[in-house]
């Protein structure tokens, strides 16, 4: 392993392309391998064994194409497999999505804050140990957003069915008086600029991803694994999904362009090229 290898980084979907986003600018030397599994997708539903299965297949995959750390992108994914994943895989780094209550708790002035995430964050161990462990005196509104995967999924950031998801979610929960968004899904930066236009300027919104970055960056200085170079990394894109489809989307999602590459899987657990 050296400080040329590259990151590995994967997700549901293209919802880790938020965290790759903020990846690429604070560590634009380093070269990534993003995966999106949109053959699986919403994983948010989905039995928790399952997520760990898909979870160890492709942390596989990445680590045989010379990922030199895995950051699950995925809020379920993090929720569900984890843990999982550190005790299959002790000598890997893995940087994971915690819900960001912590901050949300610290700089609330109305103490209600808003926490938007798919079933499978809300009911796993680790949103509920966030909780317990920085919510005191805190209250907090929950809602799954059911259908915004989808829609973020085929590039509606602002359509009626879009805007009406968030709606749905937002307006109660300002009724009740929040000041502060927490996006505990990776897919819902993409709509910041449509929950800022309902929730107002006023609401703060919490995108995680820059956290993640500079987690992945100190994780990969510890280990004496940084890219030290003035060129700018490459980043080589697969999906389980329609390649096609994919790539048309990261122009307006992640603001450069790729190559998507296509897999397959073979039951749950193995990943082939094609």
């Amino acid at each position: 392993m050296n400080s040329n290898n590259p990151i590995g980084v994967f997700d549901s979907g293209v919802g880790g392309l938020s965290v790759l986003r903020a990846i690429r600018e604070q560590m634009p030397e380093e070269s990534v391998i993003y995966f999106g599994d949109q053959g699986h997708i919403p994983y948010g539903p989905r039995p928790m064994k399952q997520i760990q299965n898909f979870s160890e297949a492709i942390t596989r995959f990445l680590l045989n194409k010379g990922a030199k750390i895995i950051v699950v992108a995925c809020n379920a994914a993090s929720a569900a497999a984890l843990t999982y994943l550190r005790q299959r895989f002790s000598d890997v780094s893995f940087v994971g999505m915690e819900p960001a209550v912590k901050p949300a708790a610290e700089h609330t002035e109305t103490g209600v804050v808003g926490v938007l995430a798919t079933p499978a964050t809300f009911q796993g161990a680790l949103y509920a140990s966030v909780v317990e462990r920085f919510a005191n005196g805190v209250k907090l509104l929950q809602d799954p957003c059911v259908g915004l995967v989808q829609q973020i999924e085929k590039g509606d950031l602002n359509g009626s069915a879009t805007r009406k998801i968030l709606e749905d979610a937002l307006y109660p929960m300002l009724e009740k008086n929040i000041d502060t968004v927490v996006l505990a899904c990776t897919h819902y930066p993409f709509v910041i600029p449509l929950i800022q236009e309902i929730a107002g300027e006023k609401v703060r919104v919490i995108d995680p991803a820059p956290a993640v970055a500079r987690q992945t960056k100190r994780l990969l200085e510890a280990r004496g694994l940084k890219r030290d170079l003035d060129s700018r990394g490459e980043v080589r894109f697969f999906t389980s999904g329609d390649a096609n489809l994919v790539q048309s989307l990261l122009p307006k999602l992640l603001g450069e362009g790729g190559k998507m590459e296509r897999l397959r899987w073979d039951g749950d657990r193995t990943l082939m090229e094609l």
